[in-house]
């Protein structure tokens, strides 16, 4: 390394996550004096667009926040509305919706844990170099996307915001034949997703371990996805009508992005690693498995496992799938009608990345009056803050090039979606 006073590391442009934003760091006689993750993504006002809008509307708008998990978005906002008027979603109707999620699980988490992950580990600049060097990672990836995006479009009419779902359920049911046909490819998906898991299993992890705060769904009878009360690994159970009172946004000088904290102004995780921690005993059989030969243990600290994480909840969704497939049959309705009404309403589900909270009011003619919505990626940012805090100061020894790469894989823990682009970042270290 370089006597040199001041250093400067740049990545003018990071690929393999989504959004604009960038990290600097200014380190003095071995000490971080400034550590921002700048987030300079515009601000994309969904929340004042939503403002005037017929409730029946707020499914397909949010949608729109992100082609990677739109069902998080039009579920809570469903939710929302139905818990305005009322309305509960049962028997096959909650089957489907459970069913697309897991499609939405299995297509993200493939994508970001080969594509955008796997790289990092294995000293390789992206998926393309990935796909030189091992081809069959690739190859099974793109399986499991397919598929996940084949179940959101049998169940939501197409696979980049989904055009079938609405509040109350769907405007039209799928065929029992149609969702049949994704038997035979979802038990192939389950032994791929395990093959997935081994091979990842195998990279070097950094030594780095924190003790999270875990924050996220939990449900009494399942393994939490689109359903549930909010609890913490530290003894919260509310419902998500409480959201409000045990956590807040911070607006920060050095991003866009509002920072989520708990009241007492303490950060916290949400994503796969919280869920597992929170809910590992509700994993389903082969996920267990799954679980054990990647050897988890019942809490994972170590944030750079996330990849493995992924793979077990990618193996839950399609052992999920199978199940609501292989019991499918039609409904007599293809939603649960009911008239507006003045009230507000909260909903929240499980994002690949983590939950997503909304909440919305509206008038007795149905239009929205306001709207919030709190994105798993602005809950994490202080989290992850701190953990590239943690990491840097472990490997402060390191040359920058070295660095420069150990905070980025950092960062890609987290998957961040910053915004649907898929450029992020520009890394700064300034050493004194």
């Amino acid at each position: 390394m370089s006597n040199a006073r001041t250093r400067t590391i740049k990545v003018d442009a990071l690929a393999r996550v989504e959004g604009e934003g960038a990290l600097n760091v200014r380190i003095r006689d071995g000490v971080i004096r400034e550590l921002q993750l700048r987030i300079y993504e515009p601000p994309r006002f969904f929340e004042p667009l939503l403002r005037g809008r017929q409730y029946t509307e707020a499914p397909d708008i949010t949608s729109r926040i992100c082609g990677i998990c739109p069902i998080a978005y039009i579920m809570s906002s469903s939710q929302a509305m139905e818990d305005i008027l009322g309305i509960r979603v049962t028997g096959p109707l909650r089957d489907l919706r459970r069913l697309i999620y897991c499609g939405e699980w299995i297509e993200s988490h493939a994508l970001h844990a080969a594509m955008l992950h796997a790289p990092d580990f294995l000293g390789l600049a992206d998926a393309f170099e990935l796909a030189q060097q091992h081809r069959e990672v690739v190859v099974k990836a793109l399986e499991l996307k397919k598929l996940g995006n084949h179940i959101l479009e049998v169940v939501g009419g197409r696979a980049v915001h989904p055009v079938n779902l609405k509040v109350g359920g769907f405007y039209k049911a799928p065929r029992k034949a149609k969702v049949r046909e994704l038997i035979p490819q979802l038990r192939r998906a389950i032994g791929t997703a395990m093959e997935l898991g081994r091979v990842f299993a195998t990279f070097d992890y950094p030594e780095y371990e924190f003790d999270y705060t875990c924050v996220t769904l939990r449900h009494p009878d399942e393994y939490a996805i689109h359903e549930g009360r909010i609890v913490s690994n530290r003894g919260l159970d509310i419902a998500p009508s409480e959201f409000p009172q045990h956590f807040r946004e911070e607006h920060v000088q050095h991003s866009n992005a509002l920072h989520g904290l708990t009241t007492k102004g303490h950060p916290y995780l949400v994503g796969p690693i919280a869920r597992y921690n929170n809910n590992a005993d509700q994993l389903t059989p082969l996920a267990r498995e799954a679980a054990k030969e990647l050897a988890l243990g019942p809490v994972v600290r170590n944030p750079f496992k996330s990849i493995l994480v992924r793979m077990v909840e990618t193996v839950l969704a399609c052992e999920e799938a199978l199940r609501i497939c292989d019991a499918y049959e039609e409904p007599d309705a293809s939603c649960v009608e009911a008239a507006p009404r003045a009230g507000t309403g909260f909903g929240c589900t499980e994002a690949p990345r983590g939950i997503c909270w909304h909440t919305y009011r509206i008038d007795e003619t149905g239009h929205i009056q306001d709207a919030r919505i709190v994105p798993p990626t602005s809950q994490n940012q202080r989290q992850i803050e701190d953990d590239l805090r943690g990491v840097l100061e472990a490997n402060l020894h390191l040359a920058d090039d070295v660095l420069q790469w150990r905070c980025e894989q950092t960062i890609r823990n987290y998957d961040p979606c910053i915004s649907c682009a898929t450029h992020f970042i520009e890394l700064r270290i300034d050493r004194e």
